[in-house]
């Protein structure tokens, strides 16, 4: 665990939804809300084994109201949905940042494949 990268910054940006984390690596990533809420670590997310998880539908407009230090390994967020149950250890972050752009599509094919339409985020329409 000891290579694992290690956040050197970590920061909310509540109006775009946004949670900006920078590693020790020198790399940065802008993570959508509304992706770390879909791909919460929690049971209630992933279930308890493969297979088992639960699309998460209708997330596109949630945001964080705040984030707690989990010892030194961990974050834990705290949606304005009321999930706060996903612990984000150091290597969840990086590889969440890592494999946005695959992650994010592989979510939104699951959501077609479900027969659910994702509606822009309210955010994002009032941006326009």
């Amino acid at each position: 665990m000891s290579n694992t990268p290690k956040p050197t910054e970590i920061k909310l940006h509540k109006a775009s939804h946004m949670l900006e984390i920078s590693f020790d690596t020198g790399e940065t990533f802008m993570l959508p809300t509304e992706y770390l809420r879909v791909y919460s670590p929690s049971a209630e997310v992933q279930g308890h084994g493969p297979g088992q998880e639960v699309l998460q539908i209708g997330k596109q407009d949630v945001n964080i109201d705040r984030i707690e230090q989990v010892g030194n390994y961990a974050i834990q967020l705290f949606f304005d949905d009321n999930h706060d149950t996903g612990i984000y250890s150091w290597q969840t972050l990086y590889d969440l940042g890592k494999n946005q752009e695959q992650y994010w599509q592989d979510y939104l094919d699951r959501l077609k494949a479900a027969g659910h339409e994702r509606p822009e985020p309210k955010h994002l329409q009032q941006a326009q």
